[in-house]
């Protein structure tokens, strides 16, 4: 039988950090199913994955965890995917001059409607032709099948013009 473990990494960026977490999951036959790693500010920080034979399992964790001190880890255990059930999902697209507050805000209304954030992406760049920064968002949606989506987009439409960003909503 199979289990599934949601791994959570952080530590000094450096090259060989995703080939040694490779190694270790084949070594032990795991799958590597889903992952999303990132450099921030010269951390490496991601998020992982896999299914593994029962019996191999706690072998994989230790083998990881020999990995410390070059990565930080946390294993939670997951449930068994579900099978894929039919869902509705929107891609949200913001930009703006960065400010504090911006997920905040857009988070609390998608909150307030039950949207789930199944990813979001961010970051701060440069203005084209000033000195401003601007605050960019990209995040996939899962909405309720029972949701008005004219309804959200109007609300964060409003949201938007009260932040002073662009705010798109497009169907997946």
């Amino acid at each position: 039988m199979k289990t599934y473990l949601v791994l959570t990494l952080i530590g000094n960026d450096q090259p060989g950090l995703v080939e040694s977490l490779a190694q270790i999951v084949a070594q032990h036959q795991g799958n590597w199913l889903e992952s999303n790693m990132s450099r921030l500010a010269g951390k490496f920080a991601g998020i992982l994955r896999v299914s593994v034979d029962e019996d191999k399992s706690d072998a994989l964790v230790s083998a990881l965890d020999a990995l410390s001190p070059r990565l930080k880890l946390i294993v939670e255990h997951s449930a068994q995917p579900e099978a894929d059930q039919p869902q509705r999902s929107l891609r949200l697209s913001l930009v703006g001059n960065d400010r504090p507050g911006i997920i905040r805000d857009i988070s609390g209304a998608l909150a307030r409607q039950k949207v789930n954030v199944d990813d979001l992406d961010t970051e701060c760049v440069p203005a084209p032709m000033s000195s401003d920064i601007l605050f960019r968002a990209e995040a996939v949606l899962h909405i309720p099948a029972d949701l008005d989506i004219e309804a959200l987009r109007a609300e964060l439409e409003r949201l938007a013009d009260d932040l002073i960003v662009d705010l798109n909503l497009i169907a997946d």
